[in-house]
């Protein structure tokens, strides 16, 4: 459904009425088109003095062909400051020295990436402190831009200097355009080789559940977008939508009930037998039956425990016991805002959303052991037929209520599980990445 209220505030009426009376005025959010250029003007490169991350950003973006300059300027597409010298809260005034002259010059649908060092990693009280401090500085940055920009930080542990490229370049991209007030950390992982950035995933293997439609279809097409065959799986009730989406994108279908005793198993044996394992699993599918607690019965709170959360966790045993996840793998678990900030009448659902957090928490030691990793993407407000039947009231708050004031789409989750999915993702492991353009409910 089309965000008419976008439209409108971006007409040059709508811009003066929404000046005069104060209304939101979200930004037409730029988001990525095959062949364009990363980032499409500067970027402004600065850090506090002694930190270590300075000469990979500048060999990463000269890799990347993105044009960078050291001083301020009248203009700006993005701004990148390396954080990991600050050592205690007086030297944080380096971020007031960097983004105070240079902020201002940063344009429609600009990029922050401020990088440091996991507090827990640091050599003394007053450096974590420090480090610490970065969170609400981000944040705070991200939520002051009225733009469309998005600002982010990437924590980086020592070690994992060399394992920038595919985060920075995400996040550089229109490719995270719904994507703000995150906190990524990224630790060392096992170098990869060369790799196509427009077809990262050439030669690899995706099973997406739920892939019949919405959000689901949208990450099979950025999968495959991307070089991976997908193997879309969903219901048997709604396998001639599974057909019409696999087969447009050269994939294969898989029709079955997650929440079947034998389907883990089943699921293991025919990816083994059709394609000799897998790389990358996106536990997508997940339904809603809402209600409040005092009126919800058993089979309500059942189904959707057993469909968004215990499904995920049986699948992803019975690929790791039958060796059936290659190393280098990528699972992905798909949570929800509702997850972290709760939602009344969504009890169970937020209780099988949080439990997906829980889970990557959890797992995130045992795939590393297995030379994989696993991270979550938390959507909020997306553009979907699920949102389109909700009430005017509801879906307008749902709207605005984020730092970029408008809803996001199912492109938005697709192009963060595609990042996540990177084989040069390999140090990014246990995130949960939120795509709500910072939503103002549990922010």
């Amino acid at each position: 459904m089309s965000d008419r209220y976008t439209q409108l505030v971006n007409t040059p009426i709508g811009r003066r009425l929404t000046k005069q009376v104060g209304l939101p005025a979200p930004v037409a959010l730029k988001r990525h088109s095959p062949g364009e250029v990363l980032i499409e003007g500067r970027v402004l490169l600065g850090g506090a003095p002694g930190g270590r991350l300075h000469d990979a950003l500048a060999q990463l973006l000269s890799d990347a062909g993105v044009e960078v300059v050291q001083a301020p300027d009248a203009h700006h597409q993005g701004l990148i400051f390396d954080a990991t010298g600050v050592r205690d809260p007086q030297q944080l005034h380096e971020l007031y020295a960097f983004f105070h002259p240079s902020i201002r010059s940063l344009g429609d649908c600009g990029r922050v990436v401020v990088l440091g060092s996991p507090p827990a990693a640091t050599s003394t009280p007053s450096e974590a402190i420090a480090q610490r401090a970065l969170e609400g500085f981000t944040r705070s940055l991200a939520k002051e831009q009225r733009c469309g920009a998005t600002a982010q930080l990437v924590y980086v542990a020592p070690g994992a200097e060399r394992q920038l490229a595919a985060t920075l370049r995400f996040l550089l991209s229109p490719r995270s355009a719904y994507v703000s007030g995150q906190v990524i950390r990224i630790g060392p992982a096992a170098p990869v080789g060369a790799l196509d950035w427009e077809r990262p995933l050439a030669g690899k293997v995706a099973l997406v559940t739920g892939a019949s439609r919405g959000i689901g279809a949208a990450i099979a097409g950025t999968l495959a977008r991307d070089g991976a065959h997908v193997v879309g799986l969903d219901i048997p009730a709604l396998s001639a939508d599974l057909d019409a989406v696999t087969s447009a994108l050269g994939g294969s279908s898989l029709a079955l009930d997650i929440t079947a005793a034998e389907s883990p198993e089943a699921i293991a044996a025919h990816l083994q037998a059709e394609r000799g394992g897998i790389d990358v699993v996106v536990h997508n599918a997940g339904i809603t039956r809402d209600k409040t607690l005092g009126r919800m019965d058993d089979e309500r709170w059942d189904s959707v425990i057993d469909v968004n959360l215990r499904a995920a966790q049986r699948i992803t045993d019975a690929l790791l016991a039958s060796s059936t996840l290659n190393a280098g793998g990528r699972v992905i678990g798909v949570s929800s805002i509702s997850g972290i900030a709760g939602n009344a009448g969504q009890s169970n659902y937020a209780t099988s959303k949080a439990g997906v957090i829980g889970f990557v928490d959890a797992y995130a030691p045992l795939l590393a052991a297995h030379e994989a990793t696993i991270n979550a993407v938390a959507p909020g407000f997306i553009e979907t037929q699920m949102t389109a039947k909700m009430p005017f009231a509801l879906r307008e708050a749902g709207r605005r209520m984020n730092s970029l004031s408008q809803g996001g789409l199912p492109i938005d989750v697709a192009e963060t599980i595609a990042w996540l999915a990177s084989p040069a993702s390999g140090g990014v492991n246990g995130n949960t990445i939120r795509v709500c353009g910072q939503s103002l409910l549990g922010a």
